[in-house]
């Protein structure tokens, strides 16, 4: 396994030993690779949603008729 060290300010410091001390994470570093795996499974997430939209074809609506879709749903 690797190592990487890095800065960062006090208080991002002080919000990890936060979620550690939760009891959550057992550490700084697992709390760090947790980080990491939401980011990965977000940008997959986008990913694939991009190619879905482009496999679903063309849309006849223009911007503004699917903004008012949505606003209408809500």
């Amino acid at each position: 396994m690797g190592t990487l060290n890095i800065s960062i300010p006090d208080e991002m410091r002080t919000w990890i030993d936060n979620q550690v001390e939760s009891g959550r994470y057992a550490n700084a570093s697992d709390y760090i690779r947790d980080l990491i795996r939401h980011n990965q499974s977000e940008k997959d997430a986008i990913r694939m949603a991009l190619v879905e939209g482009e496999l679903s074809g063309e849309s006849d609506l223009t911007v503004l008729d699917i903004i008012a879709k949505q606003k209408s749903k809500k």
